[in-house]
């Protein structure tokens, strides 16, 4: 026995791991509640989805670093669906057909799925995604989130000059000091010195025990900046464990035969996956081992992860690499670092409730702000505009369609459908773009300066097909009378029947009506078309 578990190699770093699982977990906890925050859920349930992470995916996954929770890309989407399907309950069906469906992309073997994605379109995605966290955090930034969701729209009211300010009246300022100091503690701790001197302690879990700190002095003083109650994290104490068990939320099964939930659940399935693969790209490329991680037993694993998740009131889960990569700094060397920080978030929440129910919600938005920060800020905008047209197009059109309807809900029956609906907007511009651009690289078009008089040759592309006729139609129509044509298809693996008829047509009875001489040369036998004497050679 005892050779078997030293062969499975889970213990054999026992002190590392535990380590990286304490740093882990103080990295994740701050994280659970301020997703949980940012979806409209519970509290408890971005600890459990944590929970679930650490010890469920943790064991089934076949990467020994990565580590799964609650996403911060996922929070629009959670938050738009929690508040158009109206009852958490009913949700739960979406991420439990999530990870159903995420089962069955394992089975079908698509662990793959992100290769077909454009990256343009991903990041637009994700942009998105840290404008809408940002928008979404302001008013529990402020202490004016009379909607608990923390809906923009209670700071930008319609009307006269004067209402649009008139919100400012009612921030709280000691909600608002609190989240701005947790921001420079945050940014602090990005510094070189911070990350030298505590580099295994998260600058999030400082700013958070920070502001506790805060909020109790101010208490304690009976400042008038006191933080109240209603801006606080509200988990539930639980006196035996029976009542423990009475917390987790059970779904509305209904929820299968309403279109909503299912749309909301193919959502969740294609985003978290596209996540999760991309995440555990970014963690096999800065593994100090260079694992390659098995992508559809990860897709297993994540299935039946959210599958639980949704069974018992948890939120939806992927792999993150905020967490991931907090595990591989702090020299985790397998999956127990990962076990063991869920295992940690579940003693914290049966046994001090009470502490983090003493966490400003605003230290939780300052959190959030600088993780939509690092989503949309400007050096993203700048590098898609460097890459290029066919690159910057489908990721403007992505990130504006999805503001459009989930930010400024200008088609309002569509808004939380915002995500969705820009990735298929994307993908569209995308497709457009690469036909476009093969419409254009379907040949190479070079004219040489020859004593006989103008030779024009006209080297075809590997893969020539019939979306190619149009260009190459033109091209031919536009040559003038009198030159010399060369059309060499040396380097063509594929040319469409519809091309090749063009070309024959070309040579054999228009070029001669233009007193053109068109030659062939290269064209394989199965195109059936006679190579002729080489022009430029005189033969």
């Amino acid at each position: 026995m005892k050779e078997s578990v030293e062969k499975m190699g889970l213990f054999s770093h026992l002190g590392d791991d535990v380590k990286s699982g304490i740093v882990v977990f103080l990295v994740a906890l701050p994280l659970c509640l301020g997703i949980s925050l940012a979806s409209g859920a519970p509290f408890f349930s971005g600890i459990i989805s944590g929970i679930i992470g650490g010890v469920v995916i943790g064991i089934l996954s076949s990467s020994k670093l990565s580590v799964s929770g609650p996403a911060a890309g996922l929070a629009a989407l959670v938050l738009s669906a929690i508040t158009n399907i109206g009852d958490f309950r009913l949700f739960l069906c979406a991420v439990l057909l999530a990870g159903i469906i995420q089962i069955g992309m394992s089975f079908a073997r698509l662990g793959g799925l992100a290769n077909y994605f454009p990256s343009s379109v991903i990041k637009g995605m994700l942009t998105s995604i840290g404008i809408l966290i940002i928008a979404k955090q302001i008013p529990h930034a402020l202490g004016y989130d009379k909607d608990e969701k923390g809906h923009l729209s209670e700071l930008l009211p319609y009307g006269d000059i004067h209402e649009i300010f008139s919100p400012l009246q009612h921030v709280d300022m000691g909600v608002f000091m609190i989240c701005v100091v947790s921001i420079v503690i945050m940014l602090l701790w990005e510094r070189p010195f911070f990350k030298q001197k505590f580099k295994f302690v998260p600058g999030a879990l400082v700013a958070v025990i920070v502001a506790i700190l805060i909020s109790e002095g101010l208490k304690a003083i009976q400042s008038s900046f006191a933080i109240e109650q209603d801006h606080l994290v509200t988990l539930k104490a639980a006196g035996s464990a029976s009542e423990f068990l009475s917390f987790f939320t059970f779904p509305d099964f209904s929820g299968f035969l309403n279109s909503q939930v299912i749309v909301t659940g193919i959502m969740i399935a294609v985003i978290a996956t596209l996540e999760t693969l991309l995440s555990i790209e970014a963690v096999d490329n800065i593994d100090p081992e260079r694992n390659v991680t098995n992508t559809n037993r990860e897709l297993l694993a994540q299935g039946i992860g959210n599958a639980i998740s949704g069974l018992i009131g948890g939120l939806p889960i992927t792999s993150v690499i905020v967490r991931s990569s907090a595990n591989i700094n702090a020299g985790a060397k397998t999956k127990l670092s990962a076990i063991f920080h869920g295992l940690l978030l579940l003693v914290c929440v049966i046994a001090i409730p009470s502490l983090l129910n003493r966490i400003p919600l605003s230290a939780l938005a300052a959190i959030l702000l600088l993780t939509g920060y690092k989503l949309c800020k400007l050096d993203v905008f700048k590098q898609m505009i460097g890459n290029g047209k066919y690159q910057y197009i489908p990721f403007f059109v992505t990130v504006s369609v999805i503001l459009a309807i989930d930010l400024f809900g200008i088609v309002h029956h569509l808004k939380g459908e915002g995500l969705l609906i820009g990735v298929v907007a994307g993908l569209i511009t995308a497709f457009i773009a690469i036909l476009h651009g093969n419409l254009k690289n379907s040949y190479f078009f070079h004219r040489e300066n020859h004593t006989d008089g103008d030779i024009i040759r006209i080297h075809l592309a590997e893969e020539v097909s019939f979306l190619n006729k149009a260009s190459i139609r033109e091209t031919l129509d536009h040559i003038p009378a009198n030159a010399k044509v060369v059309i060499d298809a040396s380097d063509t693996h594929y040319i469409d029947f519809d091309v090749l008829e063009l070309i024959k047509e070309f040579r054999d009875i228009k070029a001669p009506l233009k007193q053109i001489v068109c030659t062939t040369e290269n064209f394989k036998e199965v195109y059936k078309i006679d190579n002729s004497y080489n022009v430029s050679s005189g033969h």
